[in-house]
């Protein structure tokens, strides 16, 4: 442990290091337990203890003592305040470490996909993408999903005001063939775009749910088209994109049910 700088609050160290003596493995600990995990001497274990009993974290049940569910309010403000980029992000780094190619999240604004949150692996568009890059939702996998997410209303007033430009020779561009895409891609749960935004770029697209089951975001796995045919793709990085936004939503979940335990 390198010095600590002259701003250091020893004896607030000092109070974590002793609620941090309590976990799973030794939920209650006497006072010479707390006192030998932290290396205070008893009598300051015995002091941080009670201070902490005072302020209800802590409890005394004899000479044992175990912390109370207060000690969750000490994350609560860190859990409220996460954004949805922020939730992704580590489950993207682990995507990308898995499965060594580019990932990201975005969501609906309007008729564009808006990227929030990406962790590239290589340059594989000649578009740069940054956070904020902006693409027509009709020809990404990303705002495909999103788009069969909508409810009727909102999809029919969507391809009201569309313009589906080819931006390849692949691109659809018939409300028609895109309506029944859309209807696979709410059957089938994740979207596959094939050169359709730009040529030689294949990409993989999951919806993310809030804790409603509302889709609310996408993320997905891009990839150039030699790379992956439509057939690894599926059978190769499938299966772990699904298992990423699910567990973004089991997040979403947990953080909503700590902000209504709060509320």
């Amino acid at each position: 442990m390198t010095d600590p700088t002259p701003d250091y609050v020893q004896s607030l160290a000092r109070g974590l290091s002793v609620i941090r003596a309590f976990d799973a493995e030794h939920p209650q600990q006497t006072l010479s337990d707390v006192a030998k995990v932290t290396g205070l001497t008893r009598a300051t274990a015995r002091r941080f203890l009670l201070t902490l009993s005072e302020l209800g974290y802590v409890r005394a049940d004899g000479p044992l003592f175990a912390l109370t569910p207060k000690v969750l309010d000490l994350g609560y403000s860190y859990l409220s305040s996460l954004t949805l980029p922020e939730v992704a992000g580590p489950h993207l780094e682990a995507l990308t470490k898995q499965v060594n190619e580019s990932a990201s999240v975005s969501i609906l604004d309007g008729a564009d996909i808006v990227y929030v949150a990406r962790v590239p692996v290589s340059r594989i568009m000649t578009v740069s993408i940054t956070i904020g890059t902006r693409f027509p939702a009709y020809a990404t996998s990303m705002g495909r999903v999103m788009l069969a997410g909508l409810s009727a209303p909102d999809l029919a007033d969507y391809l009201a005001k569309v313009e589906l430009s080819p931006l390849t020779g692949r691109t659809i561009t018939s409300p028609k063939a895109l309506r029944e895409e859309l209807s696979r891609v709410r059957h089938h749960g994740y979207c596959i775009v094939d050169q359709e935004l730009e040529a030689g770029l294949r990409s993989l697209a999951a919806p993310i749910r809030d804790h409603t089951g509302t889709v609310v975001a996408a993320a997905n796995i891009s990839t150039q088209a030699a790379r992956y045919p439509a057939a690894a793709v599926r059978k190769d990085l499938l299966p772990p994109l699904l298992a990423t936004v699910e567990a973004i939503h089991q997040d979403l979940i947990r953080i909503n049910s700590t902000r209504t335990d709060h509320a």
